[in-house]
């Protein structure tokens, strides 16, 4: 059962958002100022407008016509220009900020526990890097901006119906209950609703990738029948919280219709009763008609794009839960005194109240080669993520030197111990960029010296650009064997004095993963070497082996003394070589 990343609480996704506010906030303020010019450009028109119905009363010449043309024409360029300023900010503005939120977000990914990566899930993350990103992009780059620009040119609007003719401002007002309640009715469902909804785009993606990444399994199970269930069921959830979202929609959308269209009307009614009532002139009354029916579209943009808004703070929520995530270790700056490693009554548990690991104690003398056997879910490969630091006991400890493997920074743990299982990845790019993640700066002498350790130098060196020659899904196309001997080249380039091999030949032919071996045997050699196999003939060239069954280690000895006490592991060693 996959447990899902946290995500940030409205609270916490304001401080955030806030603190990206702070490290803008010149360019919000250019974006402010510049708005607002172009909105006094826009209360030109109407003022003219009412300056030219009074004149027509007291007399209208040419000449003032004139005057009021060009200057209605100075205002309308003047508007364009800054308006043109304002969005050209804006969504510069737009994509800095989505730039940061976009490395922030990655760079903590990338930091992420593995085991916490491993318990999430495929679907979680796909989501959060696919579906959330997109929907934030487009909040940042366009809801934001444009949401900015209606804000400040409702308040530079109002400002000038109530400098107009102040008792218009409370006509102004009277959209305001119905557009409050049926906004606040929304806000009130929607944050959750759209949580709920990009959560079941997460548990949707989960299903569809885990069912295309195990077709073969799926087919070979005859599981196909179950997987369209959860598929239907995933599809049905996402389709009830979009339909949710459509009804909360298309309740709202009303009020905020009437909400935009009543101060207009009003405006007109109550402004002829201030004319008929000689408090105001026929001018000051079409001006500010004018002025309250320009509210409509800065407001109406603001309220669409609300929708837009609660779909980027959801999706934001989710990519700031990632920084939430509880770090795995606690670096001390400690420095290990030696390179011994020792396991000390460990007990491990991926679940509470299930313990995969129980009270182990191995102590690995530097140098040493350590054989890690036993069946299938014994616990082999957690013995191992232990020993390489992946993972930190629940009870007990695991030390390099005198110093807990969980008090090392990540990048100090890698230069002691290295795990490297039978999973591997390659990177769009050359073999060269493949290999220098290791060691950056390495020169070709050295990548060709890894590549050779591990039998590979001869066939990379074919390739028709050798070492330039671009691989993964758009370039070269390499075996899965070689592959994986890419992937060991770059343990010999990281140079870890303690290395965790779980099963990292699995995917070799018996005669080549042989070969590949005894090839990195010799460059491991002064190194301590932790081996977890399922092919015996590991065992028998290491120094001692560790027979792990029921979460504990049952024997520990060399390959002969544990021959002769034909326990267990000699029991394992006649089935395997009768087999072979």
């Amino acid at each position: 059962m996959a447990t899902p990343l946290p995500v940030a609480d409205a609270r916490e996704t304001r401080v955030q958002a806030m603190a990206y506010l702070r490290r803008h906030r010149r360019g919000f303020i250019l974006i402010v100022l510049t708005q607002t010019v172009a909105a006094l450009c826009g209360l030109v028109g109407p003022f003219l407008l009412g300056r030219l119905v009074n004149d027509i009363g007291n007399g209208l010449t040419m000449h003032t016509v004139n005057i009021l043309a060009g200057l209605l024409a100075a205002a309308l360029i003047l508007q364009s220009a800054f308006t043109f300023l304002t969005r050209r900010q804006s969504y510069i503005l737009g994509e800095e900020v989505f730039a940061e939120l976009r490395e922030n977000f990655l760079g903590r990914l990338l930091e992420l526990p593995l085991s916490v990566v491993e318990r999430a899930g495929t679907g979680d993350l796909l989501a959060r890097t696919t579906n959330d990103m997109d929907a934030l992009a487009y909040t940042v780059r366009f809801a934001v901006p444009e949401s900015l620009v209606a804000i400040v040119t409702l308040v530079v609007t109002i400002v000038a119906v109530i400098a107009t003719l102040p008792v218009m401002g409370l006509v102004c007002l009277t959209g305001t209950p119905l557009l409050v309640l049926g906004t606040r009715w929304y806000l009130s469902r929607a944050p959750e609703s759209y949580r709920r909804e990009r959560a079941s785009y997460a548990t949707m993606s989960g299903t569809f990738s885990e069912t295309a990444d195990g077709a073969r399994t799926v087919d070979a199970l005859s599981l196909a029948e179950r997987q369209k269930q959860r598929l239907r069921r995933d599809l049905a959830e996402s389709y009830k919280w979009e339909r949710r979202n459509l009804f909360l929609r298309c309740t709202w959308f009303p009020f905020v219709d009437a909400g935009l269209s009543l101060p207009v009307a009003l405006s007109v009614f109550v402004g002829g009763l201030l004319c008929f009532s000689h408090h105001a002139t026929v001018g000051q009354v079409t001006a500010v008609t004018l002025y309250v029916q320009q509210l409509g579209d800065p407001l109406d943009r603001l309220l669409s794009w609300l929708d837009e808004l609660q779909i980027g703070t959801s999706a934001l929520a989710r990519l700031f839960g990632v920084a939430l995530v509880a770090d795995d270790r606690t670096p001390t700056g400690a420095v290990p005194e030696d390179e011994a490693i020792t396991a000390t009554d460990v007990t491990y548990a991926y679940r509470e109240g299930h313990d995969v690991l129980r009270n182990v104690s191995v102590a690995l003398t530097p140098g040493e080669r350590l054989a890690i056997v036993g069946p299938s879910g014994a616990g082999k490969s957690t013995l191992g993520r232990l020993l390489a630091g992946i993972d930190g006991p629940r009870l007990g400890s695991v030390d390099v030197g005198d110093v807990p493997l969980t008090d090392l920074a990540l990048n100090d743990l890698r230069g002691h111990v290295a795990l490297v299982t039978q999973e591997h990845h390659l990177f769009i790019g050359s073999v060269r960029d493949n290999l220098i993640l290791a060691r950056p700066g390495a020169d070709d002498a050295a990548l060709l010296a890894a590549l050779d350790a591990v039998d590979a130098k001869g066939w990379v060196l074919e390739l028709p650009s050798g070492l330039d020659t671009e691989i993964g899904s758009i370039g070269h196309q390499l075996s899965p064997s070689q592959a994986q001997q890419l992937s060991l080249a770059r343990l010999v380039l990281a140079d870890p004095h303690t290395l965790v091999l779980d099963e990292a030949t699995s995917l070799l032919d018996p005669r080549a993963a042989r070969h590949l071996e005894r090839s990195l045997s010799a460059v491991v050699d002064g190194r301590t070497v932790v081996a977890i196999a399922h092919r015996l003939h590991t065992a028998h060239d290491a120094d001692r082996v560790a027979v792990v069954d029921g979460g504990q280690i049952t024997e520990l000895g060399t390959h002969d003394e544990l021959i002769e006490r034909n326990g267990s592991y000699a029991a394992l060693w006649r089935s395997w070589r009768d087999e072979a």
